[in-house]
């Protein structure tokens, strides 16, 4: 590890199965049964599912059809977002009794900078374990957590004992441990990227450590560069508890496929609606609306636009969408439409909030997680 790297404590919190034991938690009929949360219809997906279904090789983003074939019990039932939002609140405010450098990425994770914190406790491992006991007492859930000295290696170790476990990476064990990890444990590497790096014979961190930085960039562009840093345990982004939005969207799949623009127009009518609610929901406005189109053969396709002002407008959002599915013709029939927002004005919001101090502490210091 270089000397004077900024070394933080910072815990990833990942709560376990969440839609899915939410589920588990309200209705206890479910409770030990392969349950799936989404659509189990013929053009359904899975949004989440709980451990009994995983074993059966049910996972979120599978199609409804394939998640039956897979495990016959699964048991469907509909996402109830609101309740999600409602327990994800009740975290977080477990999370903030600690620090209020916390950066959600999502309803059922986030990033807690410890490093300092309101408890004045020193050890990051206890104020993890801490954290969970409360989520368990107070809300009824489990939850996993990583602990290290950024956010890469916290993410990566939380996956490491779940569920409701933790796993914590001293400062001396990250070479140690991103090297001994397999590739595909590494966040960031997705399938297709796991499948080329085992084709030039890179299998484990340790494969990855022996490229150089110039043999990283010829074979993966811009991220090149990441692999080289982080499996040398250099990641140096801040958790950010100002987190920007930077688009904001909703889609809708069909029931049967579409093949004609004017069978679409009633269905973006909706979608737009949804868009605007949420842009006024949340206080923003943007500049640049995305049509998406999903085939039946699966093929996606995005359509932009770049407006001169912020809009929220629902009929404006509308009318730019259709003008957007009337640009070209359509390649296949359409099982899918999505609008988005992007370009948003939180974007020049965000350049004035301060970022919290960051300390550099070298490793050769007396550092207790």
């Amino acid at each position: 590890m270089p000397d004077n790297l900024p070394i933080r404590k910072i815990i990833h919190v990942d709560m376990d199965a969440f839609y899915a034991s939410v589920e588990q938690m309200d209705n206890p009929e479910l409770k030990g049964k392969p349950i799936a949360v989404g659509g189990g219809g013929t053009r359904g997906v899975v949004s989440a599912a709980s451990y009994e279904a995983r074993k059966f090789g049910v996972r979120s983003a599978l199609s409804g059809a394939q998640a039956r074939r897979n495990c016959p019990d699964l048991i469907f039932v509909k996402p109830r977002f609101d309740r999600y939002h409602e327990i994800s609140k009740q975290i977080r405010k477990i999370f903030h009794d600690y620090t209020d450098i916390v950066e959600p990425l999502s309803l059922d994770e986030a990033y807690l900078d410890v490093t300092e914190n309101k408890k004045g406790n020193p050890s990051a491992s206890l104020i993890a374990k801490e954290i969970r006991e409360r989520i368990f007492n107070e809300v009824g859930l489990t939850a996993s957590a990583g602990i290290s000295i950024n956010k890469f290696v916290a993410k990566v170790a939380s996956d490491y004992n779940k569920p409701n476990g933790q796993k914590t990476v001293n400062p001396e064990e990250v070479i140690p441990f991103l090297e001994s990890l397999d590739i595909r444990k590494f966040y960031g590497v997705g399938k297709v990227t796991a499948e080329k790096m085992y084709q030039l014979g890179i299998f484990t961190g340790k494969d990855l450590k022996s490229k150089t930085l110039e043999y990283l960039d010829a074979h993966f562009g811009k991220s090149g560069r990441f692999y080289y840093y982080i499996v040398r345990g250099i990641h140096t982004s801040e958790v950010k508890p100002q987190r920007t939005r930077k688009s904001l969207a909703a889609e809708r799949t069909f029931h049967e496929n579409l093949s004609s623009e004017i069978f679409m127009l009633e269905k973006l009518d909706h979608i737009a609606k949804e868009v605007s609610k949420r842009l006024i929901k949340s206080k923003v406005s943007g500049k640049t609306v995305t049509l998406k189109i999903k085939y039946s053969d699966f093929t996606l396709q995005t359509r932009s636009k770049t407006l001169p002002y912020f809009i929220n407008d629902k009929d404006i959002i509308l009318e730019t969408a259709k003008n957007l599915l009337y640009q070209e013709k359509l390649n296949n029939s359409v099982r899918l439409l999505g609008i988005s927002m992007s370009n948003l004005n939180t974007e020049s919001k965000s350049k004035k909030i301060n970022k919290p101090e960051t300390k550099t502490v070298s490793v050769q210091l007396q550092f207790d997680f």
